[in-house]
C-alpha cells in the first residue's frame, strides 16, 4: 500500500528496448492479511463463491469502503 507522491510522470530505462512510466511512491509499513474473512464485507466482490474472478484482470479500482476496510486490517498500528 502506497501514497503517490505528486503529479510528475517519467520514464525509467530497465533496458535496452524497456522504458515503463514510473511514479514516486511512498510505500507504508504492513502487514499481509487474509481476504478469507473480509470477502462477505467487500463490495467489489460480487460473486461471494468465486471471490477470486475480480483479481484475474490486473488492476482494478475499489471503492472507499472497501478501501478503509482492507487498509484498516492491513496498516501496522
Amino acid at each position: 500500500m502506497g501514497k503517490v507522491l505528486d503529479d510528475e510522470i517519467y520514464t525509467f530505462n530497465a533496458s535496452a528496448d524497456f522504458c515503463p512510466s514510473r511514479r514516486d511512491i511512498e510505500f507504508l509499513k504492513t502487514e499481509d492479511i487474509s481476504i478469507l474473512p473480509l470477502i462477505d464485507d467487500l463490495e467489489f466482490i460480487q460473486n461471494k463463491s468465486s471471490w477470486g474472478i475480480p483479481f484475474r484482470f490486473g488492476f482494478l479500482e475499489i471503492n472507499e469502503h472497501d478501501f478503509s476496510l482492507i487498509s484498516s486490517k492491513m496498516l501496522k498500528k
